[in-house]
């Protein structure tokens, strides 16, 4: 951060007097505050980053105080950075400012091999924070196990269910999906069944794998109970409300069975509970039955959930919920993004796979390609119902998908550019012109927001946080 960045970045705290996700504000008037290591590990443990700014007084409405001392500050600093596991590298910045001194400490984003970074002093578990809103929280065990798991490449899919034998299969089942697993196949085919099982993780000795319960046990919920999918239509627009006659469910089902016996209940439970309306296609002027969503959307998003859930101990306990509320339906699956993905990524590069030899099986069953196309064609099937683009979610362990149904609320819809409707769900954050400008994968900040985002202002589908002074640096664009 330049010393002019540092200067408008004050004023910025000035006008909005709050903290952010990637900002924290200390005062350091009387000295170093001596436990920045719940900022140093959230930060760190974040794909942004952050920055810590000293010399602002959040108790005394964001005054800006100065700090004691700018070189001392600056030890007291990098000491504490030294602390961490792994060591923080931050870069600071000093600034006068009336008489005053400043200092920002920008924390860089670990890579995600080193996370959770943490404090020394009170351990991994203990010591590892994420950023929530403008808090730093401690880490659940669970999301200190995930970085982990990915770090380790542990595979969860084919861990051995001592419970389970070879014999507890289906045998039909297996005979089919080990039929379709040799055609084509011949050096395959010439291999005995049974080191075939060893090879494609079957079983383990005389043990099989969660994979092979959950897509050839006759009832893998013996094993798992919550290794199911809870669906419920809510007669309202959130959790909690009721319908005319007090009730809280409009439907409820507790879907059991395979992974592909699942996948087809599911689909059965919201088909059951949509509507179906005749509209007039525009393209020939025919009339036509529409449900409320494309079906191929849902069964990609269901499939999406029971494919790359965490199939850990940490989540054995954790159903996959389907909820349908009167505007939109969301999926929740126990297990956040795993690996280097990112929200704004999915469906545009490759990412990790959680659950290779669950995919791969379900693939030679026909039931998913296992191609990466699943986040694409939902959104392509939402685009051709003239709904809007589905929201994805990373929260705290859980990976969300929500779909809308058309309705006034919806501005997206009117947009009939797929990258004009994806800007304006990332702006519901407010952001700034880099932000977008790296968003776009552009190099001129100028070009971005000309030709992006000003056509979205003008129609009132993008905001400006200070709309008197639209070249104020300050500037933040956000949509409702």
């Amino acid at each position: 951060m330049t010393t002019e960045e540092l200067i408008e970045k004050l004023g910025w705290i000035q006008n909005f007097k709050c903290e952010t996700p990637t900002l924290e504000i200390k005062s350091a008037e009387r000295g170093c505050p001596k436990h920045l290591y719940d900022s140093l590990s959230s930060f760190s443990n974040q794909d942004d980053g952050g920055i810590i700014i000293f010399g602002i007084d959040e108790k005394q409405n964001f005054k800006e105080v100065g700090v004691y001392d700018p070189q001392d500050i600056q030890k007291k600093i990098n000491e504490q950075c030294l602390q961490m596991e792994p060591v923080i590298r931050p870069q600071i910045t000093v600034v006068e400012k009336n008489d005053k001194y400043f200092v920002s400490a920008e924390i860089p984003a670990a890579d995600i091999s080193d996370r959770p970074v943490f404090y020394r002093g009170r351990g991994r578990v203990k010591g590892s924070f994420v950023r929530v809103g403008d808090s730093d929280e401690p880490m659940t065990e669970y999301e200190v196990y995930s970085y982990e798991a990915y770090r380790k490449k542990y595979q969860d899919d084919i861990r051995i269910i001592e419970r389970a034998s070879l014999a507890s299969l289906n045998q039909e089942m297996l005979a089919e999906y080990m039929g379709l697993l040799k055609k084509g196949k011949s050096r395959l085919a010439a291999i005995p069944d049974n080191e075939i099982y060893e090879l494609m993780s079957i079983k383990k000795g005389d043990a099989v794998t969660l994979s092979s319960v959950m897509n050839f046990s006759p009832y893998p919920q013996a094993y798992f109970p919550q290794l199911c999918i809870t669906a419920i239509v809510v007669p309202g627009k959130e959790m909690g409300e009721i319908g005319n006659q007090g009730e809280r469910f409009l439907d409820n089902q507790r879907i059991e069975g395979t992974i592909s016996e699942m996948l087809e209940s599911a689909i059965q439970f919201v088909n059951r509970n949509m509507r179906t309306k005749t509209i007039i296609n525009p393209q020939t002027g025919k009339r036509e039955d529409r449900t409320d969503y494309p079906i191929t959307a849902i069964r990609e998003a269901i499939l999406n959930a029971l494919v790359h859930r965490d199939y850990s101990i940490h989540t054995e306990g954790m159903p996959i919920q389907l909820i349908m509320f009167e505007d939109r339906v969301e999926i929740r699956n126990p297990g956040g993004i795993y690996g280097r993905i990112r929200i704004d990524q999915l469906g545009k590069v490759q990412p990790d796979t959680r659950n290779p030899v669950l995919a791969s099986e379900l693939e030679v069953l026909k039931i998913t390609e296992n191609r990466y196309s699943g986040i694409p064609t939902i959104r392509k099937a939402m685009q051709a119902y003239n709904l809007p683009q589905p929201e994805f979610l990373d929260e705290r362990g859980s990976f969300i998908i929500k779909m809308y149904k058309f309705g006034e609320e919806n501005s997206a819809t009117e947009i009939e550019n797929l990258e004009d409707r994806e800007l304006i769900l990332y702006c519901k954050t407010p952001r700034t012109r880099k932000e977008i400008c790296d968003y776009l994968g552009l190099s001129s900040i100028t070009y971005a927001i000309q030709t992006h985002v000003m056509p979205l202002v003008e129609s009132g589908l993008i905001k400006m946080s200070i709309p008197d002074k639209p070249k104020s640096p300050k500037q933040l664009f956000y949509s409702e």
